[in-house]
C-alpha cells in the first residue's frame, strides 16, 4: 500500500521549529477530544510540552492555531497519501496527453488501490486523533472544515468520483454518481468512525497485519460490486 513511513522522511527541526510542530501535533488530539470551546490554551500547551506564550507567539491566537492545526492535519493525511496520488494524477495526465480514454478495467484498479490504501491507514491507530478531529468538523463545519475538505479530502473523494463515473459509465458529475461515490467511501470510512464497533462484530482484540489483509481483501470486494444497473458481472 502507497502509505509513506514519516520516520525519517523529515530533517531535524530547529528548537523554534520543533516548538511550533508539538503544538500543531498535539492540537489535533486535544481539539479532537474536547473541541474548540472546551479546549483551553492551557490545555494545548500542556499537551505539547510548550510554554503557554507559543500558541500566540507562533499563531496569534486560539483561533489561529486551531485553523494551523487544520492545514496541519491535512498536510500530515498528504504526506501518508502523497505517492499514490502522485501515481494516479501521473497516470491520468499521461492519458490525457495521448488523448486516450480512461478504461473501466484500469479504473477499478486505481479504485481499489485507493480504496486498500486508505482503509489501511483508517485502520491504523495513526489516524485516531485526525478522526475525532474531522468528525467534530463534519457535525458543526467552520472554516478549518473549509480548508481540510479543499486541501485533501475534496480532491480525493473527486478522483474516486472521476473512476466511479468510468465505471458506471455516467457523467462524473451526475448527482447518481456523486451519490454513488460517497456511499463508497463511507463504506471505507467505516473503519475508522465506527472502529469499536468494527472491532466488536470481528471478535478482534486489536488490529494487526492479519486484520488489515482481511479489511483489504473486502475493499477489492467493494471496488468489484460497483457496476452499472442491472449488470451482473
Amino acid at each position: 500500500m502507497y502509505i509513506r513511513d514519516m520516520k525519517n522522511m523529515t530533517p531535524p527541526l530547529s528548537r523554534s521549529d520543533a516548538a511550533r510542530e508539538k503544538l500543531l501535533s498535539a492540537s489535533i488530539g486535544v481539539f479532537g477530544r474536547y473541541g474548540f470551546d472546551g479546549a483551553s490554551t492551557r490545555q494545548l500547551a500542556e499537551a505539547a510540552g510548550v510554554n503557554l506564550q507559543a500558541i500566540p507567539y507562533y499563531f496569534g491566537s486560539k483561533e489561529g492555531l486551531y485553523l494551523a492545526t487544520a492545514e496541519y492535519l491535512a498536510a500530515q493525511i498528504g504526506s501518508y497519501t502523497g505517492e499514490m496520488r502522485g501515481q494516479i494524477a501521473s497516470r491520468l495526465a499521461a492519458l490525457e496527453e495521448a488523448g486516450q480514454a480512461l478504461g473501466v478495467t484500469e479504473a477499478r484498479a486505481i479504485l481499489t488501490m485507493m480504496a486498500q490504501t486508505m482503509v489501511t491507514l483508517f485502520m491504523s491507530k495513526t489516524s485516531e486523533p485526525w478522526a475525532r478531529f474531522i468528525i467534530r468538523e463534519q457535525m458543526e463545519p467552520t472554516e478549518a472544515f473549509r480548508r481540510i475538505y479543499e486541501s485533501i479530502m475534496g480532491p480525493m473523494i473527486g478522483t474516486a468520483r472521476r473512476l466511479i463515473g468510468v465505471i458506471l459509465d455516467e457523467p462524473q458529475d451526475s448527482a447518481h454518481v456523486r451519490l454513488r461515490t460517497l456511499s463508497f467511501v463511507g463504506n471505507i470510512m467505516i473503519f475508522r468512525v465506527a472502529h469499536a464497533a468494527v472491532l466488536k462484530q470481528m471478535d478482534w482484540e486489536s488490529v494487526g497485519p492479519k486484520e488489515i489483509e482481511t479489511v483489504q481483501r473486502l475493499a477489492a470486494e467493494l471496488v468489484a460490486a460497483v457496476r452499472p444497473d442491472g449488470a451482473t458481472s
